[in-house]
């Protein structure tokens, strides 16, 4: 059994009934969005009345919670067993492990992973240059459409790193499988030479918040480009990252590929955007309540949100960094070395080094090597039928052929959970938010939108009180998993990603934004818990829908949550539903995107010939 640090005491909370609610925030939109935000902004008694009206105020009511301990951050560390050592990056990326394979040829659906470019590297038919030539052309703002996921490229240094690379290769040493192969970090993430603007427009004139650059890159980030991975630049955002859809009137909004009248999700939706479109096949992403796992589901790809502080320790108890990739393999491989412990860094580096052995995996889930999928039936029925159908099958699909067990559990407190989480997101945005503007720079809400200054308003409205009792709930939320945890070995939460099939995107949003409280309470059915307890969970598509507007099916995910520190049997998880999808049940098997663009190909014929008149060769 594997020893962990700060693992909650495992104890059954009595059965709550579920009360799915359906909230009753206002829906502003366009010009009155716009005017009502001007007046919250200049009203504390109505930034109060939004604070009440979304009932965050009712948790300091339930009794229940009076003798429980207060859980401030969900860290639960899983401790290296004695004489285990961290793999390098050279072990964890070494192009022969069988872990990382290239999918088949004649995969319908097929998508590039890191595996590919290895292989064309390998065999000269591209180079890391082409590779990054190729790409810069699609980024600058042509008329393809992907400049919007991406908010800054620095076109030297991509194209420095990539002939950095190419020199490796051309030497015979190339560092492992990530060498050359391109990948984009969300703009809240830190990297030397960016200023980390949040999805924000940025006006550094005025405000020394967007004059701050970064002098260093953030752990998980450094180690891809360690591992010699080529960092193509910062990703779009939704601003500030408060809220799931990606819709940005600041600065743009990234595309959904599959159905361009949809949202691409968020908040990380330029990782998911140009994941989904085959423009890069690995992204860093951020997630504190689902801003990983929701920008992979709507544009068909797979997503990571690890245990709480397995990559970095964030300043927050709820949010992590991740990774998002179009296949498992290269989840697997992103994660891996972007967990590797930090020893500068006394909370992350107590982590037991990540390892792809299948001995790892089983340790982690507790010993045993079962695969039990735990489903809690009334969670389940909020969703769509639609939704419920695909995640019906692809159960169905995992309990007959892939070996595992269905067994029914029931969680406390899902509503009141889910409140908790979402009024902790808001006041620890608002304190951020807070802090970006310096004396004499003007409001702190100045520098936000007109949905934000809506929600983090009312969001600074968070009283102490209430903050304690959120920190009890989650103690009470950890203390139940870890009973279903040890009476289930090897369990696995599932449940869809998101309720609904895609969010629409309406005409006029782009202008000035949107504020639908009562959709994004609903969108982040499932995925609050994993950043509440801290557990590791994972997304994976399992399916598609039929479009209620625009062009293209929509895609549809499901979603497991484990143990504490279990993200290889998440992973594993993942890779069975990625064996159902790829055409082992599922009819019709994984599609690509209409938009879908392969980088390799353009990068083979020599299309967007860069800077400089560098001609790809060179070393």
């Amino acid at each position: 059994m594997a020893s962990f640090s700060n693992y909650p005491v495992a104890q059954e909370c009595p059965h709550t009934e579920y009360k799915h609610e359906s909230d009753n925030n206002p829906v502003l939109r366009g010009l009155p969005l716009a005017v009502a935000a001007t007046i919250v902004n200049n009203s504390p008694y109505l930034q109060r009345f939004f604070w009440a009206n979304a009932k965050f105020g009712t948790i300091k009511d339930i009794a229940s919670l009076n003798d429980v301990d207060y859980r401030f951050q969900p860290t639960v560390i899983p401790l290296p067993d004695a004489g285990v050592t961290a793999a390098t990056a050279a072990e964890l990326t070494a192009s022969e492990d069988p872990a990382h394979p290239r999918q088949a040829a004649d995969l319908a659906g097929r998508f590039h992973s890191a595996a590919d470019y290895h292989a064309a590297y390998r065999d000269g038919s591209a180079t890391p240059v082409q590779v990054a030539q190729a790409l810069l052309r699609l980024i600058r703002g042509g008329p393809e459409g992907h400049a919007t996921a991406w908010t800054a490229c620095k076109e030297d240094g991509v194209l420095a790193d990539a002939r950095a690379s190419a020199a490796r290769w051309a030497a015979g040493e190339p560092l492992g499988l990530l060498d050359g192969v391109p990948f984009g970090a969300k703009c809240d993430t830190d990297v030397a030479g960016f200023v980390s603007t949040y999805g924000m427009r940025p006006d550094p004139a005025r405000y020394a918040f967007f004059r701050k650059v970064a002098d260093k890159t953030l752990w998980p980030v450094r180690k891809l480009q360690e591992a010699g991975a080529v960092l193509v630049g910062h990703m779009n955002m939704h601003e500030v990252g408060m809220d799931t859809t990606g819709c940005n009137p600041a600065i743009g909004t990234p595309v959904n590929w599959y159905n361009k009248s949809y949202y691409p999700g968020g908040s990380s939706s330029g990782a998911g955007s140009a994941v989904g479109a085959g423009v890069v096949p690995i992204a860093v992403g951020t997630d504190a309540g689902g801003s990983i796992r929701i920008p992979s589901s709507y544009n068909g790809v797979y997503g990571l949100k690890v245990t709480h502080h397995r990559t970095v320790a964030m300043n927050s108890s709820v949010c992590v960094t991740g990774p998002l990739a179009a296949t498992v393999a290269d989840l697997a491989l992103a994660y891996r070395v972007m967990a590797q412990p930090n020893p500068e860094c006394p909370v992350q580096g107590q982590f037991a080094p990540p390892h792809p052995s299948s001995a790892a995996a089983a340790a982690a889930a507790g010993g045993p090597s079962k695969k039990v999928l735990g489903i809690c039936r009334e969670w389940i029925a909020v969703s769509d039928p639609v939704v419920r159908e695909h995640f019906d099958a692809a159960v169905e699909h995992l309990r007959t052929k892939a070996g595992y067990e269905v067994v029914d559990i029931k969680l406390p407190y899902l509503r009141e959970g889910q409140l908790a989480h979402a009024a902790t997101c808001l006041a620890e945005a608002a304190d951020s938010a807070r802090a970006r503007v310096r004396p004499g720079e003007g409001h702190w809400t100045d520098l936000i939108g007109h949905a934000n200054r809506v929600l983090l308003t009312a969001g600074q409205h968070a009283g102490a009180l209430d903050y304690l009792k959120y920190a009890q709930m989650r103690e009470v939320l950890m203390r139940h998993l870890a009973f279903l945890f040890a009476e289930h070995p090897g369990l696995l939460v599932v449940t869809p990603t998101t309720p609904k099939a895609g969010w629409k995107a309406v005409a006029g949003d782009e202008a000035r934004g949107f504020n639908d409280g009562n959709r994004s309470i609903l969108n982040m059915t499932y995925i609050w818990l994993a950043n509440s307890s801290g557990c590791p969970s994972a997304s994976a598509p399992m399916g598609y829908a039929d479009p209620e507007q625009g062009e293209g099916r929509v895609p549809i995910g499901i979603m497991a949550m484990g143990r504490w520190g279990a993200e290889e049997q998440v992973l594993d998880w993942a890779g069975d539903v990625e064996a159902y999808i790829n055409g082992g049940g599922y009819e019709g098997g994984r599609v690509k995107p209409a938009g879908w663009v392969d980088v390799l190909e353009a990068a083979k014929r020599g299309l967007g010939k860069g800077k400089g008149g560098d001609d790809g060769n060179e070393a």
